[in-house]
Parts: structure tokens; sequence; C-alpha cells
């Protein structure tokens, strides 16, 4: 349709310059008037007094306004939009009913034709018409020709290149559109050899016939790009993304549109103003005009399902972002759009064709081609979107998170170029209606100010996101075991430490001067964040002891991350270790997160060495010196194992610390690296066990022993256990048990 509408915009050009349109004030004067104004015109000039007297009166006209007072000139305002739409209005019902009268005026004048009433040459009509006739038979008969050699060639190429890759599709594509072309040129020179040599008088050619083989050029080069972009055809050709169906449907109503708007308006409406009055070539070109929107309002109709699925189908893909929410809208309302914007431009044509309808039609036509450009730019976009980040092998190694960290925020860094690209392109449609004059700000003091502060600021946070990746980097690096030096407790709570404040203070700063490039004062806002602080640190004064407390641990190295250590009264192993809390995970696997402001000490098991304190218990009747070795013995064989290795001392063998009530308690210590004092205790333990039964050392548990009390001559009364018998035993259960009950 905007190839059909240049087409009309053309038709229009082309009639102007040959029929311009009268004064608006002016009517319709009679040929023999104007000839004979012609000629008064002709006698003034060549005689000298009447010319002389033409002259003096022309400088008196010209002298009249200058030497008198100018009048005080009523104030030039803008029109406002209910006097626009009204004036739009007039326009429209004036074009409406001039071209309902032209109409009727045509069907009259042809009625006087046939009757024999009308003074129009038939003979001369008959004689242009068949000459044109047999042009036009000579034209396309040779272009049918054309057409059929530049098929099989094109089906020829077509079947090379299948299945190759889309350079060469590319390829023989443009070599398919200059074999389309070199057949129009073809046919076209052939015409015009035609008419020159054969039609008429030799080497000389009418109007009309120019009109018909230039008309014929024009819509058969359209009709070549169409089916350079659809290849209806040849679908290994087609590089759109269509099939052969929908190829096809395109191009048969496009086609169709497209010649009978362009040889309405290039070739029979400028014919048939040679030898007709404005107002009946006016009406032939509303209807045909009206019959293509009603065409093309039929096909946005047909296609609305189609296309609205299309525009869903990023969102039912999953998709949330900005682009997949307006192509979501887009689907629901865009045939009202296309609809609106095709009366658009019918009433725009009614109303000022000559002005007016180029204005629109190259806006429409700078959108159409910067939409395009913005769509090439947002797949290309989608396409590194898609790709994955790979990083060489040794890099990977080095800092194993570099890699899935780029891939989460390269996606992220994509939707912003998206968003700007979507920017562009929206403030380019505008710049292309004349809705915002970017480029004309954009070269004023003020928008190369602004702009330069967009630019700078965007290159600030860019330089931001790039220092915060290599910093993550390095301390990622750092904390690599298998690279450079293995890093202690202490090096690890102190990058991750670092790695949290360094964070911060970039994005503060970062921000700060992002602002201050926007022309923002920051010092309001320094002075803000004092004050902001100093009223922090009266209301939150756990916060306050938080971080005080936090920095004086931190200070005096009481604990780091991998720590096993006790402290708020939870114990377990240091997961993370913040300016302001420490959180713990216990023996169970229960995450405590405790403020340094309720901690008032820490125990930690990890610092130097720890000893594993073997505290056994033997009977009353076993021999100290047996136990002692036993235990030598099982620490020997401790230090045998895998064990051994974390051992750094020997045993220390402190002896009988307690005598309890069933059992006497010998002390042991054993001396260990930090951390190995519980896997390497417990296996002392089995030992223990272990040899303890192997040498027949008792290890005693509690006894009970039952005191029934004595009678006088200092004998115990015999005791008797009666037990519940079962139900089977019948009646004499209970009998039974009361006789063996104690008396």
């Amino acid at each position: 349709m905007l190839v059909a509408a240049f087409l009309i915009a053309a038709g229009n050009l082309v009639s102007a310059q040959e029929n311009p349109p009268p004064p608006a004030a002016a009517t319709a004067a009679p040929a023999q008037a104007g000839a004979a104004s012609i000629d008064d015109l002709v006698r003034i000039l060549e005689d000298d007094k009447l010319r002389a007297d033409l002259l003096q009166r022309l400088k008196q006209r010209q002298a009249g306004p200058q030497g008198a007072a100018p009048a005080a000139a009523p104030a030039e305002t803008e029109p406002g939009l209910a006097r626009s739409v009204a004036e739009y209005t007039k326009a429209i019902a004036e074009q409406s009913a001039a071209a309902l009268s032209a109409t009727v005026q045509t069907f009259r004048q042809l009625g006087s034709v046939v009757s024999g009433r009308s003074q129009v040459d038939l003979l001369r009509l008959r004689d242009i018409g068949l000459a044109l006739g047999f042009v036009a038979v000579a034209l396309f008969g040779s272009f049918l020709i054309a057409r059929l050699l530049a098929e099989r060639l094109q089906a020829a190429l077509a079947r090379r290149i299948a299945g190759l890759s889309w350079p060469a599709r590319t390829a023989g594509l443009v070599v398919a559109v200059a074999v389309d072309l070199a057949g129009v040129a073809l046919a076209w020179g052939a015409g015009y050899l035609l008419v020159l040599n054969l039609v008429g008088t030799a080497g000389r050619i009418t109007l009309e016939q120019s009109l018909l083989l230039n008309a014929f050029l024009a819509v058969e080069i359209v009709k070549v790009a169409m089916r350079a972009a659809l290849e209806p055809r040849h679908p290994a050709l087609r590089l759109l993304p269509l099939d052969d169906t929908t190829a096809a449907y395109w191009y048969f109503w496009l086609a169709r549109l497209v010649s009978l708007l362009g040889y309405t308006f290039l070739f029979v409406a400028p014919v048939l103003a040679l030898y007709l009055p404005a107002a009946p070539v006016q009406a032939l070109k509303i209807l045909v005009v009206l019959t293509a929107l009603v065409i093309a309002i039929l096909i946005i109709l047909q296609n609305r399902l189609q296309v609205r699925r299309r525009l869903f189908a990023a969102r039912e893909a999953g998709r949330h972002d900005l682009l997949a929410q307006a192509s979501h809208v887009a689907g629901q309302f865009w045939h009202v759009v296309a609809i609106l914007y095709l009366v658009g431009v019918f009433v725009v044509w009614l109303v000022n064709p000559l002005h007016a309808l180029p204005f629109v039609l190259g806006a429409t036509a700078q959108s159409a081609v910067i939409a395009l450009l913005g769509g090439l730019v947002l797949a290309f976009v989608s396409r590194l979107v898609n790709v994955s980040v790979r990083l060489p092998e040794d890099v990977r190694l080095r800092l194993p998170l570099l890699e899935p960290r780029l891939q989460a925020f390269a996606p992220r860094v994509m939707q912003i170029v998206r968003l700007l690209v979507v920017a562009a392109v929206l403030l380019l449609i505008a710049q292309a209606w004349h809705a915002l004059d970017i480029f004309a700000w954009l070269s004023s003091a003020s928008g190369q100010r602004l702009a330069g502060a967009f630019v700078s600021a965007a290159l600030i946070v860019l330089i931001g996101l790039a220092v915060y990746v290599a910093m993550l980097s390095w301390v990622e690096y750092r904390l690599n075991p298998d690279f450079g030096t293995v890093p202690t407790a202490r090096e690890k709570t102190l990058l991750a430490l670092f790695r949290n404040a360094f964070t911060v203070a970039l994005a503060v700063l970062v921000l700060m001067l992002a602002l201050a490039q926007l022309g923002l004062n920051i010092a309001p806002l320094l002075a803000g964040a004092g004050v902001l602080g100093l009223a922090i640190g009266f209301g939150a004064q756990k916060l306050v002891q938080d971080i005080i407390t936090g920095v004086f641990i931190q200070f005096e190295n009481v604990m780091n991350e991998g720590d096993v250590v006790q402290v708020g009264g939870k114990s377990g192993v240091v997961e993370r270790l913040t300016i302001r809390s420490v959180s713990i995970r216990s023996l169970d696997g229960t995450v405590h997160l405790i403020p340094f402001s309720s901690v008032d000490h820490v125990s930690n098991m990890m610092r130097g060495f720890a000893f594993h304190v073997a505290e056994i218990g033997v009977a009353y009747r076993e021999s100290i010196p047996e136990v002692k070795e036993a235990m030598e013995e099982a620490f020997e064989r401790l230090r045998e194992t895998e064990h051994g290795e974390s051992i750094i001392g020997p045993l220390d063998m402190q002896g009988v610390t307690a005598f309890g009530d069933s059992a006497i308690t010998v002390r042991a210590r054993i001396k260990t690296l930090p951390g190995a004092q519980w896997s390497a205790g417990r296996a002392y333990n089995e030992l223990i066990k272990e040899i303890f039964d192997r040498r027949g050392i008792e290890i005693p548990f509690p006894h009970v022993t039952l005191y029934m009390g004595e009678d006088k001559q200092g004998k115990a009364p015999p005791l008797h256990v009666a037990g519940r018998l079962d139900s089977a035993a019948g009646p004499a259960g209970p009998a039974a048990a009361k006789a063996g009950s104690p008396k």
C-alpha cells in the first residue's frame, strides 16, 4: 500500500504539471475569453503609448501602499484545533460534493457523446485509442515473452542454489532480480522502437504513448521489487521466512493494487485530462482510490488473526520484557491502527494531494525504513543475547565464576541496549513526522550539553561495572586454591569484607559521578547524607553497636570464615562474616544469624592447635597401669591410620582424675591440628573399645543394688517375685499370683 500511495502521489504531480489548478476565487472562463485576453495583452505591448501607460499604472500601484501609512493589521495567530478540524471537514465535504457532481457530469457527457451532441472529435479519439491499443498489445506481448524467458532462467537458478547457505542464496537473488529487470527493460525498449518506427509518424511519439510506456516501466519496476522480496514461484530464492501460500497471497493482492493505482494515476488519468474537464478525471481518481482502500481494508481484516498470533508469540514463549508487552498490546489493536492510517491517507489525499500527501507518504516511508533498521538491530541484539559467553579453558580454571557471571550479566546489558534502540526508533519516527526536531535540538547548545552529559554518565556507569567485574574476578582468583598460594581463613574473611565494602563504595562513587555529569549538585546530597547518617546513628544504636563491635572483632582477628566457634550461645562453623553479623551453621544444619551487639564472648576452636580430651572410665577392680598401657597402645595404632598426619605431639597421659560412683576416670590428651580433634577423637574411641574388649578391661556402667532389710536375727527375708499370668491361664491365674506373693 505504501508503494501504491507513492504511485498516487506521482500521478498527482503529473496531473498538476499538465493541468495546473485554477485560483480558488476564479471562475471557469470560456476558451474564447482566454484567447481574447491574450490578444489584448499583445496589442498593448506592441503600442508604445499603451505600454507606457501600463507601466505608469503599475508603478503608481507599487508606490501607493509604500507611501500610505500601514493599517493596523490584526495579529495573526496559529489556527486552533477546532478551526483546523473544521477546515479539513469543509475540504472533505467540498471534495466529495465535487466528485459526485463530476460523476453526474461525466455520465451526461457520455450521453451527449453517444447522441452526437458533444463537440468531442470521435474520429480523433478513435485513432488515438487504436494506436494506444496497438502499442499496448505489442508492449505487453513482448513483456509476456520476456517474462517467460526470465522465469525459465530463474527456475534453473533456483534449482542450482537450493539448499545452499544464505550468502549464495543472496547472490542468486541478485542475479534473478537482474534477469527480471532485463526482461522489463527489453519490453519497454521494444515498445519504444515499435512506436517510433511503426505507429504514427516515423521518429515521433505522442504524449499518450509516452505516458503508457512510462507507466508500464514504473509499475513493472515496483512489481520486480515485490517479486524480489516475496519470490512467490521460487522458494529457494526467498529470503523472508514465509511459506509458499503466504508469499503467493501477498504478491497477488499487492500486484493488483499497484497495477490499479499505477496505471490509473500514471496513464489513464493524465490521458483523460487531455480531452476531458478536471472534474470527471478527479471523480475517476477518487473511485479508483476508494476501490483500492476497500481492498486494502479487506486484506487487513483477512489477516487480522494471523498477524495477531505472530505478535503474541513472544509473550506466549514466556518473555515478559517491554518489547513482548508492546507486541502483545499491538497484536490486539494493529488492524484498527492500520485501517485508521489508510483512511487518514485517503482523507489527506482528498484535502491536499499536492502538499499534505507527499509529506505523509515521505514520513511513512521514513518510518518504515527506520522501523526496518531498528528491527534488524533488535534481531542482532537478540541473537547476541542467545549466544552464550564462552571463555578460554585457562581463564575458566582460574576464574570459575566469571563465565556464569558474564552469562547472567550480558542479557541485562542487552536488554538495556534493546530499550535504547526502541527509544531511538521512536525518536527518529517522531522526527520523520515533525512531531519533534531531534536533530535541531542536538545541534543546539543545550542539546549538546544534555546529550554529552547522558553519554558521560553512561560511560561512567559502564566503567564502574567493568571495575566491579574486575574486582570480583580478582577476589575469586585469590580465593581459588588451585592457583597461587592457598588462601588462609583470615584472607578469606578479609577478602569477603573487602568485596562488600568495595561494592558499596564503588556504587556510591559511580552514582555521585553520574549525577554530577547530569548537572546535579551533589554537595547538598553529601551534606544530607551526613545528617541522615547522624540521625541513623541516634535512632539505630543497635546497628551502630553491631558495626563497632564487628570492626573490633575483625581488628583483633578473633574468628574467620570456616572456623568452628561458639558465639552468643550457639556453636558451629562460620559461614559468612560481615561487618555487622556472623552466620553460623550448627551441627544439625541450622543457620544462626547472630548480630555482634549480642556477642559478649567468642570461643574459637580452630586456633593454632587443638586437643582431644579422652576421659575413660574403668571398673574399680582394673589395674591402672594396664589401663594406661592399653590407652598407649590405642594411641600408637591411631598414629598408624590416616589421622596420624593431624597428630602433632605424643600422648599426654594425665592419669586418674576422678573416682566416680561405679568407675575410675583416667584422662589423656591427643594434640592435633586445629579442626582435626573431633575426627581423631572418634577414631581413638573406637580403638579403645576394641583393645579393652581384647584385654578384658571392663568399662563399667551404672549398677543398682536392691537392699530388702534384715530381721532381729540378722537374716534377710526371702524375696518372691510374682508376675502376671496371661489371660489364657484361666481363673487359676490370680490365685497362683496371690499364693506366690511374699508374706
